[in-house]
């Protein structure tokens, strides 16, 4: 099969791989679309070292089922494979099991392939009125889905009344922006510095944006979502939230600096660590965006696989408007 394959740091070699070998539990998936997402970005960059190179990236996928029971359906694809058996998968805290593995990490190649493995227990059926193009954003959301229902659950005042502020416009920050209306707080701004991307959100997606420059005068908000994960979003997070506000940080971006302890000791500002999301979430997140609560799901753009190196060349020179782009393969 021809695979986009990350060589080294800035550099892709769109080639042929091995078919995949499912195992007797797993299903083979013609992949539709897979979501370029901020750790493969990271990996390209050559700043992950967990994904060492040679290696297929790609771990937000949808498509068809090839084989097994669920052969001719369509699903989108919860990347994250547990052991189901420890503590951690028994509470239903999943995401946390010790021997997790993610498609696009060793040892499972990821999705920016023609085909794809995975146990048939990670798949979710989709139904016909939901596209593979919104199939493909389920996992990105997931994230945003998991990080609001964790933040709710440490609020001291009614979530319905609470202000929120998401910092970050790409797929995770506007997942979590969705996920916050879906899970009943409507009072929802975004920071967005890229101006372009922001005309798109406004738009297009029905998101109050703000510049940096505006969020700094708007107030304080009791839950915060920091999609990004650098020093200066987690610096922006720490000093806009309320007096006993929550700060859910998912992003990345960078491992240390930005928060004042001082300030969040002082005004008992709650701060949560967000990974990936549960099976649960996973599901919850699909069932919200089959019944229409996340929206149109129309924020893609769609490349062909063999086009991949260019696409993320433009995602890092911030020249892309829409959240999420979508790689397809060639045939």
């Amino acid at each position: 099969m021809k695979a986009l394959v990350y060589t080294g740091p800035e550099t892709q070699a769109y080639r042929d791989v091995a078919d995949p070998a499912p195992s007797a539990s797993d299903a083979l998936i013609k992949v539709a679309h897979t979501g370029i997402c901020g750790s493969d970005m990271h990996a390209f960059l050559g700043h992950d070292e967990r994904r060492p190179a040679p290696l297929i990236l790609g771990h937000e996928v949808a498509g068809t089922v090839m084989s097994g029971p669920l052969q001719g359906k369509r699903v989108t694809v919860n990347p994250l494979v547990t052991c189901g058996t420890c503590e951690a998968c028994r509470s239903g805290r999943d995401n946390l099991c010790p021997d997790r593995q993610i498609i696009s990490m060793p040892p499972r190649e990821g999705g920016f392939a023609e085909y794809l493995s995975m146990p048939e227990g990670n798949l979710v059926v989709v139904p016909d009125h939901i596209s593979d193009a919104q199939a493909a954003l389920a996992e990105p959301v997931a994230c945003g889905w998991h990080a609001v229902r964790l933040a709710k659950r440490a609020l001291m005042s009614d979530p319905a009344e609470a202000k929120a502020l998401v910092i970050g416009g790409g797929a995770i920050g506007l997942g979590a922006a969705l996920s916050l209306k879906a899970q009943g707080i409507s009072q929802v701004r975004l920071i967005e510095p890229n101006a372009e991307r922001a005309g798109f959100l406004k738009s297009s997606c029905g998101i109050e944006v703000l510049t940096p420059e505006q969020a700094e005068t708007g107030g304080h908000y009791d839950l915060i979502v920091d999609g990004v994960g650098y020093a200066a979003t987690r610096a922006t997070a720490t000093k806009l939230a309320r007096p006993g506000g929550v700060i859910s940080h998912i992003g990345l971006g960078s491992a240390e600096g930005g928060l004042d302890i001082r300030r969040m000791t002082l005004q008992e500002i709650t701060f949560i660590g967000t990974y990936t999301y549960t099976a649960e979430d996973f599901r919850e997140t699909a069932r919200a965006m089959f019944d229409g609560r996340l929206g149109a799901l129309d924020w893609t753009e769609t490349r062909p696989l063999s086009d991949g190196l260019k696409a993320f060349t433009d995602l890092r020179q911030g020249a892309v408007a829409v959240p999420k782009i979508l790689l397809t393969p060639d045939t």
